[in-house]
C-alpha cells in the first residue's frame, strides 16, 4: 500500500521531513506481495520467500511483510553462506533522502534481525544497513556484485520485540538510528546513482517489517 501524508512513525521516531512515501502492507492481501514488489536473493539462484501476513503486534495493524524462507536449495554445508534475502521496489528510485521501518526479528540460527537496502542496482549491487541481535551490533555494508563489505560497526543490544531504523542518505554521507538513537554516521561511496529501496535480512533470518517510509530528495 502506498500513501502520501504526515507522516509520524510508531516507537517514537519520525522522519524530518513532512511527507514521505509509507507501505504499512495493510491492504495488501497475506500471502503474497504488494504491487511493485519483488523478492530476490544475493548469491542464489532461487529467490527467497516474502509475504505478506497478519502481524497483531505490528505496529500499523493488522498485516506485516514477513521473511519467511531462504531460497530453495541455497543451504550448503556449512549453512546458507552469504545468502542475503532482498524484498525490494525498483519504481522508486531513491539516491539521497531519508528511510525508516520498523522491524522485529522473529528467529534464525546462523542469523538474524535484518535492515534496509538503497541505491539498489541490482540483487546482488546495493548499500544496507542492519541489526543483528545475535552480535548485538548494528552494521553498514556496501554489497557489489554479490560481495558484502562493511564500512562501520556500532555494538548495539535491544529487547526483543518491535523497534524502528531510519537512515539519512546524503551523497556519501550515512546516519543510521536506531529507536531515535543515532549508531552510525559515516562516509561510504561505492555504490553511486539512484537506485531501488526495499528490506533485507541474512541467510535464515526470519524477520517481520512494517511501516516502510521512503523520502528521496
Amino acid at each position: 500500500m502506498r500513501r502520501w501524508f504526515m507522516v509520524m512513525l510508531g516507537l517514537g521516531v519520525a522522519l524530518s521531513a513532512a511527507t514521505a512515501e509509507v507501505w504499512r502492507f495493510d491492504d495488501t492481501k497475506p500471502g503474497t506481495l504488494p504491487a511493485g514488489w519483488h523478492a530476490a536473493a544475493t548469491n542464489a539462484k532461487n529467490p527467497s520467500v516474502w509475504k505478506v501476513v497478519e502481524a497483531a503486534t505490528a505496529p500499523s495493524r493488522p498485516n506485516a511483510l514477513k521473511m519467511a524462507a531462504p531460497p530453495a536449495g541455497a543451504k550448503g554445508l556449512w549453512g546458507y553462506g552469504s545468502v542475503f534475502n532482498l524484498c525490494y521496489l525498483d519504481a522508486v528510485r531513491f539516491e539521497n533522502g531519508e528511510l525508516s521501518v520498523a522491524f522485529k526479528a522473529l528467529k534464525g540460527r546462523e542469523d538474524q534481525g535484518g535492515g534496509i537496502a538503497w541505491r539498489i542496482q541490482s540483487p546482488d549491487t546495493y548499500q544496507v544497513v542492519r541489526f543483528n541481535p545475535l552480535e548485538d551490533n548494528l552494521r553498514l555494508y556496501y554489497v557489489k556484485k554479490g560481495r558484502r563489505v562493511m564500512v562501520q560497526n556500532a555494538d548495539v543490544r535491544l529487547a526483543p520485540g518491535w523497534h524502528t531504523m531510519r537512515v539519512k542518505v546524503d551523497g556519501e554521507s550515512i546516519e543510521v538510528w536506531l529507536d531515535g538513537r543515532r549508531y552510525i554516521d559515516a562516509e561510504d561511496d561505492h555504490i553511486e546513482g539512484p537506485g531501488g529501496v526495499g528490506l533485507w535480512t541474512k541467510a535464515d533470518a526470519v524477520t517481520l517489517f512494517d511501516d516502510f517510509a521512503v523520502e528521496p530528495r
